[in-house]
């Protein structure tokens, strides 16, 4: 293994900090849905039952059953650990018993709704702050949440659905965990489900069908679920390549365009975006720090910016050594270089056959210099 393939000082540490980490530290797997009903809690129970079977120590930490027949069937033969009792102005509510469960300290604890907000007394606030505190004791913790509590997208789902959700999980508890599946189903069986009483009551249902639960809501929900697990898993793999020290191993089509401070470096900009929006994919955008303060190129970053490209800003040494690292670190596919043949110190199509050479993986686009 050369230096370059080694695995880099910041990438041992990150492994050495996450082997101590699960030593002590219980495992979080979160069953994500699009929805109420898609069959998260079912999930949850039915892995429950799964691990109990192989002989692990399951308790039911907090469940809601809503008395729906498949979710009670599901439930059987699991122990369930008693609810806290909290009187809040004369009226009774029911929390998960965190202290209990952390007495009876099992192998695995299922807590349904990880962006519940605890009645008032509750010893957190938010549910996934009793999540966190089993996880720490050392107790692996099967969950579940919907997309749209994810606090990242509450603006996303505000201009979807026109409701804003009020509860939320902070999106580092679901990056952080060990485990992400997706309960997905399609948005007219989630809404037959709806017809037939298997979520809501009747009058209830007749409300959501109207509302939250129509079609191209569904759908853009379910788009937005699908998404988020699919960088979770882009996530993991470009750490397994840095950790390994791998490389050509393409995940998405992340495109990468070197900006100067001229109208060729907009054309090129914009093909990029193209580029990277066909494929659905990400835009990175690298510039020299020399020519920050050069005539027009507060003008080339506004564009950039504009186009939800992320900017790096780069030395400008050594081009080739600057643009490999973030083509490694990122796992870019495509690169895109103005075409200058022969001119100064940025000879494009020398710089293009390096990173070639350097990268075999990659798809070098050349665009003019000239319109």
């Amino acid at each position: 293994m050369n230096d370059e393939e080694r695995p880099d000082p910041e990438t041992l540490l990150r492994l050495a900090q996450r082997a101590e980490r699960a030593a002590t530290r219980g495992r979080l797997r979160i069953y994500l849905g699009a929805a109420p009903g898609v069959g998260k809690t079912c999930a949850m129970l039915n892995e429950g039952r799964r691990r109990k079977a192989r002989g692990a120590d399951v308790v039911v930490g907090y469940v809601e059953h809503y008395n729906r027949p498949l979710t009670m069937e599901a439930l059987e033969g699991l122990e369930v650990i008693p609810r806290n009792a909290i009187d809040y102005r004369g009226v009774v509510l029911e929390e998960m018993d965190t202290d209990a469960v952390l007495a009876r300290h099992p192998q695995v604890a299922l807590v349904d709704e990880l962006a519940h907000t605890n009645a008032p007394g509750s010893k957190h606030e938010r549910r996934w702050q009793d999540v966190e505190e089993l996880l720490a004791a050392g107790i692996t913790v099967i969950s579940t949440v919907n997309v749209q509590h994810l606090e990242s997208l509450n603006d996303i789902v505000y201009g979807i659905t026109g409701v804003r959700v009020r509860e939320t999980v902070p999106d580092a508890i679901v990056d952080e965990a060990d485990e992400v599946e997706v309960v997905d189903i399609s948005p007219e069986a989630l809404r037959s489900r709806m017809r037939h009483g298997n979520i809501y009551p009747p009058e209830q249902a007749t409300r959501a069908l109207e509302g939250f639960f129509l079609p191209g809501n569904l759908g853009a929900l379910r788009e937005l679920a699908l998404r988020r697990v699919t960088r979770e898993v882009e996530q993991q793999l470009v750490e397994y390549m840095h950790e390994h020290g791998l490389r050509g191993w393409e995940t998405s089509e992340r495109v990468l365009v070197l900006l100067d401070n001229t109208r060729a470096s907009e054309r090129a900009l914009r093909r990029a975006w193209r580029m990277a929006h066909a494929y659905d994919g990400e835009l990175y955008a690298a510039y020299p720090a020399a020519l920050k303060r050069e005539a027009g190129m507060v003008h080339i970053l506004t564009v950039a910016q504009d186009l939800n490209a992320e900017v790096r800003e780069l030395p400008g040494v050594d081009l080739e050594v600057e643009l490999g690292a973030i083509i490694r670190n990122e796992s870019i596919v495509h690169v895109t270089l103005i075409h200058r043949p022969g001119r100064g110190p940025l000879h494009r199509r020398t710089l293009a056959e390096r990173l070639l050479r350097a990268h075999p993986h990659l798809a070098i686009h050349l665009v003019g210099a000239e319109g």
